[in-house]
């Protein structure tokens, strides 16, 4: 039977210090990203704002709560092993305040000045700018730090989804444009005038799609995050999923065979504390080893097994193999408590009713060289929330700020009026800044405080 070790005063102090700062980040993404999901219904007076936040907070925590956690674990492992579980938590402190106080500095900053910006953005520049940071701690090549393809992947989602919520939103209005012909669709809203009944029931319909897949889907990266405080403060307590004995069981055996697998395709000696770990694992039963090193050694073999999966020297068989073995592996340290599903939810939920006046000014006036009509919000919310839904089940971080503000801007051209130039240059600077900046931000901060 594993034995959980005590904690320290220490822990507690340092435990407390990070859940309130993922709290505070959680809390932010709410008001700062769901605007994005009640714009159209606020600024066409589909629903007061008030019900609309009250209702778009709703939503999200659902989407939290019923959502998985493929897109938490997703984000995580962007971390070198080592600092994503360190067998004796040291790294974790520095870690988590380089992560949450990078993310909510810029994050606020984009905010106050009403620039649509992307929470996901924030939080994967400055995982990357740890694992940089890592890397210069000690001395190793970025490259034996930093897992480019898991970032590259991620990447691809967040520059394509705009993309397709772009030519989607813009190609739904069109159609609507000539299918629909009622007048008030198109329309920008007149004083405090509602819409018309069955138009505002289908921009309070979008309003409630978009708030629950970005529930789905952002709700999963604070999720993730809160996962990271407390298996890097406490790792002896939060190491290993609680249901995960049956796998810890046939450790060895999967260790056993991955060896062959990590030795054969290390062809660069990329992998030696994957090999290490496999011989700890094999020659010493789980029992025998704390829950922390346990966890620490499962998460160097399945980066070793990833490393496989990815060569393209590897046989396809082998490659399957390696997948298969990791996925075996996983639940054993990939696992989220109820409690966290829950915390994030509220967070994520109550963030959604505060603050959202800033966006929703912008994306109702200001995307456009006209003001926002029914038909467009509700393109735009239509395409973005099944991209927003597609892109959480499937394990892919994307942003709902990206997509809603291409969605209206594609509805723009759409309608022939165009696009405010100077507003979208704003929104482009603040997107293209926002990785560079919170990578160095976070790698300094990373360094400075394992110092």
């Amino acid at each position: 039977m594993l034995h959980f070790a005590p904690y320290s005063t220490g822990s507690i102090l340092a435990l407390v210090l990070c859940f309130a700062l993922v709290c505070i980040f959680e809390f932010v993404n709410g008001f700062h990203d769901t605007a994005n999901a009640v714009a159209t219904v606020i600024y066409t007076r589909s629903l007061k704002p008030r019900t609309a936040v009250i209702w778009s907070g709703l939503m999200n925590f659902m989407g939290v709560v019923l959502g998985g956690i493929s897109v938490a674990y997703g984000l995580v492992e962007l971390l070198p092993a080592d600092v994503l579980s360190p067998p004796n938590g040291d790294p974790a402190v520095p870690m988590l305040i380089a992560l949450f106080g990078t993310a909510l500095a810029w994050n606020l900053f984009t905010w106050w000045f009403g620039i649509p910006n992307s929470s996901s953005h924030c939080v994967i520049g400055a995982l990357i700018g740890i694992a940089i940071g890592d890397a210069l701690l000690h001395t190793r090549a970025i490259g034996n730090s930093v897992d480019w393809s898991q970032i590259w992947k991620i990447l691809r989602a967040l520059a394509i989804s705009p993309l397709l919520g772009l030519i989607g939103a813009g190609g739904l209005y069109f159609i609507i444009r000539h299918l629909v012909h009622d007048p008030e669709l198109y329309q920008p809203p007149q004083g405090d005038k509602p819409t018309r009944g069955w138009v505002r029931g289908l921009l309070i319909l979008t309003c409630t799609g978009v708030s629950f897949s970005h529930g789905s889907n952002d709700g999963q990266k604070s999720i993730g995050l809160i996962m990271l405080t407390i298996i890097g403060i406490l790792p002896a307590t939060f190491a290993l999923a609680p249901d995960s004995t049956p796998q810890i069981s046939h450790i060895a055996q999967y260790a056993t065979d991955a060896a062959p697998l990590i030795t054969q395709y290390d062809h660069d000696g990329l992998r030696e504390e994957a090999i290490a770990s496999v011989n700890r694992l094999t020659q010493t039963t789980p029992d025998a080893l704390v829950p922390s090193q346990l966890r620490a050694d499962l998460y160097e073999v399945v980066a070793g097994l990833k490393a496989v999966s990815l060569n393209a020297e590897a046989s396809a068989h082998d490659r399957a193999t390696a997948k298969t073995l990791s996925n075996q592996l996983r639940p054993v340290v990939e696992y989220a408590p109820w409690w966290v599903r829950l915390l994030s939810a509220l967070c994520l939920g109550i963030g959604t009713m505060i603050g959202y006046k800033r966006i929703v000014h912008t994306l109702g006036e200001k995307i456009g060289n006209t003001h926002l009509t029914p038909a467009q919000g509700a393109s735009a919310e239509l395409v973005g929330a099944g991209l927003i839904a597609t892109a959480g089940y499937t394990g892919l971080p994307v942003s709902t700020t990206h997509i809603i503000t291409a969605g209206i801007a594609g509805t723009m051209l759409g309608s022939g009026s165009g696009i405010n130039r100077g507003m979208l240059v704003r929104i482009a600077l603040a997107w293209i800044f926002t990785l560079p900046v919170t990578i160095t931000i976070a790698a300094s901060l990373f360094y400075v405080l394992s110092w």
